[in-house]
Formats: C-alpha cells, sequence, structure tokens
C-alpha cells in the first residue's frame, strides 16, 4: 500500500536511495539545496516552522545525519511487509503507514469486542469466550484459515478506533514524568469533577531497544503510560515493536512471540523472530523525530475561550520535557502538545467495554491537539466529523467543560473552534 502522502522534492532521498520502498522516504520534504553535513543542521531543519502545510517533516534544527536517520525511518514506517517478510498469520494491516498515512489518522483502524450484558453497553464478567483477545484480526496468510472474530451467537459490543495521529510524538515521550504527576495532583485537588488519572503500566518487552532513551526491564513496573488512546504503552518503541505484533503480526526481539490465534499457528513463512531490532530502532527514531505542524491564526479571543470554557485544564497547552532527554532539541523545552496525558472518564456514550490497565471502559487519555486541521474525523472512533460534534460528546469528567463551552456567546463558541482547528 502506498502512502498518499503530499509529496515535495527532498534531494536526501536520492541520496539515501531510499526512494525504492514504495516512494516511502521522499515524504513531506521540500528543499532546493543541499548543505553540507557532520552535526551541521539539515537544509530542512526549517521546514517545519516555514511550510504551514508540512505535517510529516522533522523538528527545526535536525543535523544532517538526523535528516538521514528520519528518511530512513520513514521509508520503513511506509513500507508494506509480505507473507515472505513475516506478515502474520492474521494481521490488521500490513503497514504502518496503513494506520497512520503521513504522520496523520487512519484510514486503517483496529475493531476492539467485548462480551457485554443484556443491555447491550455493561462488559459481562465472564469474557472467557474471548480465547484470542479482544481484538479482530480479520486478514489472513501464511497458512491460517480461521480469523479472530466474535463468537457466533455471543452478545458482543464491537467498537472501532482509528489509527491516531504520530505527530510530535518525540514531544510526548520527553516530557518530565514529574510534569505528568504535578499536573495529575493539581487536578485531584479541583472541585468541578476533572480529575485525570495517570495510567501506571508494566513494560512488557524482552529486549529494549535504544538504551539511551530508556533502560527499562522487562516487568518493570509502575511506568506512565503516554501511548495508545487508553496510555496503555510507556515508550514509543514498545509502542512500535507492539503494532509489528498486534497490527501486522511481525515478531521482534521486543515482542519475539506470535500471538496466540485459532489455528494454533506458532510461526509464519519467516521461521522465528521476524523483525530486527534495527528496524524498530529505525522506526521509532522517526516517530520521536516527526514535528508538531507550524500553527497559525491562534487568535487571542480563541484561546481566552479555550480557557474558559476549561479546555486547557485537560488539554493542557504545553508541559516541560525532561532536561536529559536524549534529543536534545527536545529537551528541556515546554513541548506544545495540548494534552496532560491523563485518563479520564468520558461518559457511557464513549466507552467501549475495554479495560486496559488501569484505563476502564469509558476512560480515554486526553488526546493532543496536534494537527487538527489535516483531519476529517474526531475523536477515538471518528464518529464526530468537525471539532464542534466532538466538543459536544464530551461527557463524563468533561461535562464541566461541556457547558462551558455551550455558554459562551456565538462568536466566542466560533473562535474557540477556530482555535482549536488551528492546533
Amino acid at each position: 500500500m502506498r502512502s498518499s502522502k503530499q509529496r515535495y522534492t527532498w534531494p536526501l532521498c536520492l541520496v539515501l536511495g531510499v526512494a525504492g520502498a514504495g516512494g516511502a522516504g521522499c515524504s513531506a520534504k521540500d528543499s532546493n539545496d543541499a548543505r553540507s553535513g557532520g552535526d551541521e543542521p539539515s537544509a530542512d531543519a526549517g521546514l517545519a516552522s516555514t511550510l504551514l502545510n508540512a505535517k510529516d517533516v522533522p523538528i527545526d534544527g535536525v543535523t544532517k545525519e538526523m535528516a538521514r536517520s528520519f528518511a530512513v525511518g520513514d521509508g520503513r514506517f511506509d513500507l508494506p511487509f509480505r507473507e515472505a517478510d513475516g506478515l502474520g498469520p492474521l494481521y490488521i494491516r500490513a503497514a504502518c503507514s496503513a494506520c497512520h498515512d503521513g504522520g496523520g489518522r487512519g484510514p486503517g483502524l483496529v475493531q476492539k469486542m467485548t462480551l457485554v450484558d443484556a443491555d447491550g453497553t455493561t462488559p459481562s464478567a465472564d469474557q472467557s469466550l474471548l480465547a484470542f483477545g479482544h481484538t479482530l484480526r480479520p486478514l489472513l496468510t501464511a497458512g491460517a484459515t480461521t480469523p479472530i472474530a466474535p463468537p457466533p451467537g455471543a452478545r458482543v459490543k464491537v467498537t472501532t478506533r482509528l489509527g491516531p495521529p504520530v505527530l510530535g510524538r518525540g514531544y510526548i515521550e520527553a516530557v518530565a514524568d514529574s510534569e505528568i504527576e504535578r499536573v495529575a495532583a493539581e487536578q485531584q485537588a479541583r472541585t468541578d469533577g476533572i480529575h485525570g488519572r495517570i495510567n501506571r503500566v508494566t513494560f512488557t518487552s524482552e529486549a529494549n531497544t535504544d538504551k539511551s532513551f530508556h533502560a527499562h526491564a522487562k516487568g518493570e513496573t509502575n511506568l506512565i503510560g503516554r501511548f495508545g488512546v487508553k496510555g496503555r504503552i510507556a515508550t514509543i518503541d514498545d509502542f512500535t515493536a507492539d503494532a509489528f505484533q498486534g497490527d501486522m503480526g511481525m515478531t521482534s526481539p521486543m515482542r519475539p512471540v506470535e500471538l496466540p490465534n485459532p489455528d494454533g499457528l506458532q510461526d509464519d513463512k519467516r521461521p522465528g523472530v521476524d523483525v530486527p531490532l534495527e528496524y524498530v530502532n529505525d522506526i521509532s527514531l522517526y516517530l520521536r523525530l516527526i514535528a508538531i505542524p507550524k500553527r497559525a491564526d491562534l487568535d487571542e479571543v480563541g484561546r481566552a475561550a479555550f480557557d474558559t470554557a476549561l479546555c486547557s485544564t485537560c488539554h493542557v497547552p504545553s508541559m516541560k520535557t525532561r532536561a536529559d532527554y536524549p534529543i536534545a532539541l527536545l529537551a528541556g523545552i515546554d513541548a506544545p502538545i495540548y494534552t496532560d496525558l491523563l485518563l479520564h472518564d468520558m461518559g457511557p456514550a464513549l466507552a467501549d467495554g475495554i479495560a486496559d490497565g488501569n484505563a476502564g471502559p469509558a476512560d480515554w487519555k486526553t488526546a493532543p491537539l496536534i494537527g487538527l486541521r489535516f483531519e476529517k474525523t474526531f475523536l477515538h472512533d471518528g464518529r464526530a466529523h468537525t471539532i464542534e460534534d466532538a466538543i459536544l460528546l464530551h461527557d463524563g469528567e468533561a461535562r464541566v467543560s461541556l457547558d462551558r463551552f455551550r455558554a459562551l456567546s456565538p462568536a466566542d463558541g466560533s473562535a474557540l473552534v477556530r482555535f482549536v482547528n488551528a492546533l
């Protein structure tokens, strides 16, 4: 599957020879001159701030070597895998970009299922019929004949999760634990019902990748979940390895075992581990280096309305990153991510019946407001087709914010929506 990213000319693609991967290394880059290398900034170092509609470019100020690494990871992110590469035996999509095209949202999606009681909503106490987990895996290869699907005759609720944007994820990983804990403590002291919680998770990988980013051991507990719509994963490389295994059926040293499946297949057409750590590292570094798209027209009326409606309580405009984050450009800065990275109960209408760690069925991590002008649908399942629709579907802890939004004047409400859309 070839990515549908908007494409610009980037001479580094030709230098690196990565254009053969479905054009993967030549995405959303624009340069008219090549600068000499070493650790000097690359020719594309200012793209994120100069091109308003550049959404899959490296952060400002990257060196030539970092730009090369970005291009390699970008190519592997777009590369569709085949049966001979270790795809399957069951899978959801064949490429990372199938769920995060151009670093954005979708078009690929994941469907989740849970057994429910007679009301069609409450998760049943007994989920044993879902012997292979809550994720539907409809596509087959490498000898598989039976997809993972809802059990016949069972009362099952099926919900959708669109692949979220991956823009600015390095900023999110770089945020200091103490900042997230500070915001959580401040919210717990509030009297209006907004009480975000950290999803404390366990590191589940067999082998770590780049020790310069973290050195967690398998089974290490109490890590702060930052990735996934319910914050169930703590680090970008764990997120990458998890997606390889869960979405593509591709094993790596971090996830070396094929997922259980109805046919009992324990391997695929590529015996052993499918993806080397190098691939996980390359894609993870690419994800860490993707810029937050340039923001323009953030008028003060909309910003003030955003604060008045308490949107900024959960969609925190910025949080401080750790001073020792290995990418110096992201270390010790105010990361403009517009999220608190906390879980919030968003009410029964948005509940999916799935628990992830400390996240319950109605709990969702505050979505980062990054690059929204590039998206056509909103919320975890895409049910909202406008920013205003998404706001009006906020409930649970966010009810107080929704009420305040409704109380704004029409002019201020429109200004708020324009402000959010410009993020």
